[in-house]
């Protein structure tokens, strides 16, 4: 029974039961659509073995947008417990769970897959390139974050989810204070996927810096490719350190060492520190990209170049130098001295002076602009002044002497969810209504996606303005509950009143999702946004080769100039293309990855070292394995070209 006993969920509630019967019917319901219309071999072929850069980006898209869903569930729950005093809606332990798993899906499993998507999408486009400098290694990525993020989150059905907060501080989450297997899911899950994450980043550093088109030099890239190579930059540098960090976690926890424990020569700040030293170049890697997917909207949708095309690439180089230099800025308040919190409040105000220059660059494209007020644009226009708004409010958390006010509040909260909403869930969903056309061949509505970004933004106004004045009047943040004296329920209603709003605008998403695949019209063209790189420059859909000339690059705007001024882009003739072959056994090696995560978790060390010998085998096999794809012939590329041409 003992052996039961440690797969059970400690703190049941009918909640957790609801959600492992949903699971199961879900999962039912999958594999019998799967087998009554026999698609497995599919399946097989077309994407669980794939290494199209294409594909790959669709399975990001798809696991990013399930996330949002599932960390907008977590997120509902929470404001629905906030929103009158004394609410027993959830428990402590619930609600600790809750706001542990929210924080960890939303940033790691949504924001991170919705970035990468975009990257593996465009940035092989918008360098004229035919794929990725290493496209199995690609897979490899997309398959340990996805078996990251599953075993994550069968936590909460299987062994209990962690509740030791999204940043999971140390002494709360030693195994003295988080008993349940919550925390080793955090460790090892998050471990998992950030391996992938690494991967990524070393695998578009290399196709930024070695595989763009003829004449692309680094300083006519476009600002998107920019903000990518930057964030994979940052990716390289930061995310070994929450590897170190994670592996001396799980260390802790399974084998009785003290890296982080408060006796025994433990160091509980050393987390601190280290969870930081990644976790604030991790904001930019997410909000750089997203400052990338802004910069190509509005040039587009404004018909002019990009202002101060330079400044915002130093920009970007910049910020990404000072996110290494502001970490200890999240332990203000943790008794580090005077001049340490000095210097630190005053590289944390300086990070704001690059910004502020992308949002003045922004600006003046906008001037004098042809402005074209499409779904993309909107999000546009609504995120400049909201995103400001929560970058004035970091300015405030910045000063130190302040922070002792704001820091355990409500009212940082409201800034973070100010930066990161706007900041990057509004680029996401920009980006994603632009590239949508690029994907499928038809666009998603106007009308409806106009209506989403009205009513999220509405909604986020509701729901986070009310927590900075909470938080000046003093309400803490991770607390499950508060009486009705302190005055603050009226305001944590109108909270939950703007998370509702927020979820109907999600809801309009599948919606609109729903309804343009029924009656969007299909003959778009190519480039239905009329827009200025080299993405748009290729057939809609996309072939597997991208491009069956690769393209010359005289311009920033290669394609643009080729519209507007005559510059010849796709110069010589068709020949055969060499392209990668499709291979299982990043998917296969990627079970192994769960398989061998599950056990640990659960101190199962048999299945722990049979799996661990597997993986080593798959990479063994891989080092000699002897695949050097395959050729598309020259006359199947001008039939394919021929066809496309026609559509």
């Amino acid at each position: 029974m003992d052996f039961f006993d440690r797969f059970a969920v400690p703190h049941p509630s009918f909640a957790i039961y609801a959600s492992m019967v949903a699971i199961g019917l879900t999962t039912i319901a999958i594999l019998a659509g799967l087998t009554y219309f026999k698609k497995w071999g599919y399946l097989w072929r077309e994407w669980l073995t794939t290494v199209d850069h294409k594909r790959i980006g669709i399975m990001y898209l798809i696991s990013a947008l399930v996330m949002l869903f599932r960390g907008g569930v977590d997120a509902i729950m929470l404001r629905a417990q906030l929103a009158v005093p004394d609410n027993t809606l959830l428990d402590s332990q619930h609600y600790n769970e809750i706001f542990t798993t929210h924080g960890v899906v939303m940033i790691l499993f949504m924001a991170m897959p919705f970035i990468m998507f975009f990257m593996n999408l465009v940035v092989p486009l918008q360098i004229g390139a035919r794929d990725v400098a290493f496209p199995r290694l690609n897979a490899l990525s997309f398959w340990l974050f996805f078996m990251g993020a599953m075993l994550f989150n069968i936590s909460f059905v299987v062994g209990g989810s962690p509740d030791a907060g999204w940043t999971s501080y140390f002494p709360l989450a030693s195994e003295e204070f988080s008993k349940s297997v919550g925390t080793n899911y955090y460790m090892i899950a998050i471990q998992i996927a950030g391996i992938g994450t690494l991967l990524t980043g070393i695998n578009f550093i290399t196709t930024i810096m070695k595989m763009r088109a003829p004449g692309m030099t680094l300083m006519k890239m476009p600002m998107f490719t920019w903000s990518a190579l930057i964030a994979n930059l940052i990716i390289v540098f930061a995310f070994p350190v929450l590897t170190v960090a994670l592996a001396m976690g799980t260390m802790d926890r399974l084998f009785g060492t003290h890296f982080f424990t408060l006796g025994n020569g433990g160091m509980d700040m050393l987390w601190a520190n280290l969870f930081w030293v990644w976790g604030h170049p991790e904001v930019y890697i997410l909000i750089l990209p997203a400052f990338g997917l802004y910069s190509e909207i509005i040039s587009t949708f404004s018909g002019r170049n990009l202002y101060g095309y330079k400044s915002m690439v130093w920009s970007m180089v910049l910020i990404s130098l000072l996110s290494f230099l502001v970490w200890a800025h999240h332990f203000f308040t943790m008794g580090q001295g005077a001049f340490t919190n000095s210097i630190f409040s005053i590289t944390t105000m300086a990070i704001a002076v690059p910004t502020g220059v992308k949002i003045f660059n922004w600006l003046f494209t906008l001037r004098k602009g042809k402005i074209r007020m499409t779904t993309p644009m909107l999000y546009s226009m609504l995120f400049i002044p909201l995103f400001t708004l929560g970058g004035v409010t970091g300015v405030m958390l910045a000063m130190s002497a302040a922070d002792y006010q704001y820091h355990n509040t409500m009212f940082l909260v409201a800034h973070f969810h100010n930066v990161i909403i706007p900041g990057v869930v509004y680029a996401m969903l920009a980006g994603l209504t632009y590239y949508w056309p690029k994907m499928f061949g038809f666009m998603l509505n106007e009308k409806i996606g106009k209506w989403t970004a009205w009513l999220l933004s509405i909604g986020f106004v509701l729901a986070f303005i009310p927590m900075y004045i909470t938080g000046l009047d003093g309400q803490v943040r991770r607390s499950f509950t508060y009486s009705e004296s302190t005055g603050f329920g009226p305001l944590n209603m109108v909270s939950f009143v703007g998370a509702a709003i927020m979820m109907i605008g999600f809801a309009l998403i599948v919606y609109n999702i729903y309804y343009s695949i029924r009656y969007a019209p299909r003959n778009i063209g190519s480039d239905p946004w009329d827009a200025r790189t080299l993405e748009w420059a290729t057939h809609t859909p996309v072939p597997e080769y991208n491009f069956a000339i690769v393209p010359e690059v005289k311009t920033s705007e290669a394609f643009w100039d080729a519209k507007k001024h005559g510059h010849e882009l796709f110069n010589g003739k068709i020949e055969k293309i060499h392209m990668p072959n499709n291979s299982g056994m990043p998917f296969i090696m990627s079970c192994f990855f769960f398989a061998w995560g599950f056990s640990l978790i659960f101190s199962l060390w048999i299945p722990a070292i049979i799996t661990t010998i597997g993986i080593f085998v798959f990479m063994t096999l891989r080092s000699f394995e002897k695949d050097h794809g395959r050729y598309i012939p020259a006359k199947e590329v001008e039939e394919t070209e021929s066809e496309l041409r026609g559509a």
